[in-house]
């Protein structure tokens, strides 16, 4: 089950940020369809937010036909997003990678800028 942790300082709104969560885990596999997500309340009483802030969460994880909710039973996750490249050798080489950076110096956020700089000017063409 995905726990989610809210960063109340990025800027991103909360419901946003369980949003993004949710797809990050269908990308890597670690949520698959069947998967029932944590109730409002499980949420609720690990993250200390509005339970409506969770129902919006889902509700627009629904509107993306991600999620499906099951009256009485919770939500549950109808499809998967990306490759599924959890266990994959391109996440052996990345892994490997981000411990090359490290030993630069290269911070999270410099990775992660470096990343997506390089994933930007290859664009589409790949």
């Amino acid at each position: 089950m995905v726990e989610f942790r809210i960063d109340r300082r990025s800027g991103v709104a909360t419901y946003l940020q369980i949003v993004q969560q949710t797809k990050h885990a269908l990308r890597l596999g670690l949520l698959e369809p069947g998967d029932k997500l944590p109730t409002a309340r499980e949420v609720v009483e690990a993250t200390a937010i509005n339970p409506n802030t969770v129902l919006k969460a889902y509700r627009e994880l629904e509107r993306e036909g991600l999620v499906e909710a099951r009256r009485g039973l919770g939500t549950f996750v109808t499809r998967s997003l990306g490759a599924q490249a959890s266990d994959t050798p391109l996440r052996a080489e990345l892994t490997e990678w981000v411990a090359r950076a490290r030993k630069a110096g290269l911070e999270k956020d410099d990775m992660a800028a470096l990343f997506t700089s390089v994933v930007d000017n290859l664009g589409d063409d790949a």
